[in-house]
């Protein structure tokens, strides 16, 4: 696509790479088709192709985006299965944070949408809030279906509905072994939802991790890894998270010797891989962003490296859900299901496996019409697998799609380490009846 960006808005070394990311596109519409917004609707103006160019008419005017504009940027998942499918090497990815940030700069929102927002970043990210958060929602969950119906209070409604869901304890059943000795040192990311919905989900990793000759370290003063805000747009806190990050684990490789960082929420992983390039033209950290995100690793491809010792306990049928920040954001789709054939089990995955659930972050509550068609899309085809249990790598996943299967939803290494010699998930002592072979 033709630019007509002026030289000094190209000084901006944002406008700069997205304006790289706009003439790249050649309109060809092979994203389209992949595209979760478009294939619901099928407007142009909800495909990659259509934002490409509102966003484009946005930053050269330079000025306040029309409603009908922010409209269409806020529907975008950020999924990013368009650039998977792009054969012209679009970056979409950092086209629509930038267009995110240009818009919670330039756009006045109404006050109920600017008071969700704020609730959100100042919440989420923060684990003792979210737990008082999700305490306090549970009281008033019966207002979740009355709010539902009023169209500015359907994302709290959809907060509600989540809160339904009370926290799981980590396993005290499993206690994770010593590490051997000359074992990898990494660091494991606590995250934020995780470690309040599900973190049980870390328990299983430490003992698989160092079942897998590896040895776990704590790592102070690391928070969130910033996705959260950077995708509501509030580009100054993501990179205040990323900044404290760096000097976390910057800080353990020179106390602990940390050889890498694992990540066990695949939309983590994407935002830490991506810390590099957030971090490029600060003199302080650039180097040290760039370390950082070349320690980065998904679970999964730590795993496959390490290759464990790995015996299904039963021969089970798995469906396999690759979340899109591990497919499509980060370009690993083969190490999660081999890992689980390896280990025995029948690995199986669904129609449309490259279609986002509806979870997207918070997308599931803020856009909550959207998730739960495409939540209830993507139910039905794990369903129809007739499997034992439903595994993926990602919370958010987890979460979106647990609402609407039969069976139970773990994360992949809850069953890895049942594999490994943990504990069995209680999960699957509570599966639906003649789900599976």
């Amino acid at each position: 696509m033709r630019t007509e960006f002026t030289p000094a808005q190209l000084a901006d070394p944002d406008v700069a790479t997205s304006a790289r990311a706009i003439r790249s596109c050649v309109h060809c519409g092979f994203c389209t088709a992949t595209c979760p917004t478009y294939v619901l609707t099928g407007d142009e103006l909800e495909g990659p192709r259509g934002r490409i160019y509102l966003i484009q008419k946005m930053l050269e005017e330079d000025r306040e985006p029309s409603a009908a504009t922010v409209k269409h940027i806020d529907s975008c998942l950020s999924c990013l299965s368009c650039r998977t499918t792009c054969p012209s090497g679009v970056d979409y990815m950092h086209l629509i944070d930038h267009a995110r940030a240009f818009v919670a700069r330039r756009h006045r929102r109404p006050w109920h949408q600017r008071l969700l927002r704020a609730a959100l970043a100042a919440i989420l990210p923060h684990p003792p809030r979210l737990r008082a958060a999700l305490r306090l929602a549970r009281l008033v969950r019966p207002l979740a279906a009355p709010l539902a119906r009023i169209e500015a209070l359907a994302p709290l409604a959809a907060m509600l509905e989540i809160a339904r869901r009370r926290p799981r304890p980590g396993d005290p059943a499993g206690q994770a072994p010593p590490a051997p000795a000359g074992a990898i040192k990494v660091a494991l990311l606590r995250g934020c939802a995780e470690s309040v919905l599900r973190p049980d989900i870390r328990a299983a990793a430490v003992r698989l991790l160092q079942r897998a000759g590896c040895e776990v370290v704590d790592v102070e003063r690391e928070g969130c890894c910033g996705a959260l805000t950077h995708h509501l747009g509030l580009a100054g806190s993501a990179l205040q998270a990323a900044r404290n990050n760096v000097d976390a684990w910057t800080a353990a490789i020179a106390r602990s010797g940390i050889e890498a960082v694992a990540v066990t929420a695949s939309g983590c992983g994407t935002m830490l891989k991506d810390y590099g390039f957030l971090l490029r033209d600060d003199p302080l950290y650039a180097d040290k962003a760039a370390r950082i995100s070349a320690m980065a690793v998904d679970v999964s491809e730590l795993l496959a490296r390490l290759a464990p010792a790995l015996a299904a306990p039963e021969p089970l049928r798995i469906a396999y859900h690759p979340p899109c920040s591990l497919q499509h954001g980060q370009a690993i789709r083969a190490e999660p299901k081999a890992l689980l054939e390896a280990a025995g089990f029948e690995v199986v995955l669904p129609a449309e496996a490259h279609l986002c659930c509806g979870s997207a972050g918070t997308y599931n509550i803020l856009q909550p019409a959207v998730a739960a068609q495409l939540g209830a899309r993507k139910a039905m085809r794990l369903d129809a697998l007739e499997a034992d249990a439903v595994v993926t790598g990602n919370i958010g996943c987890m979460v979106q799609i647990e609402s609407g299967v039969s069976v139970p939803v773990l994360h992949l290494v809850e069953l890895l380490d049942w594999a490994a010699g943990g504990p069995k998930p209680d999960r699957l002592d509570h599966r639906h009846p003649g789900r599976g072979k």
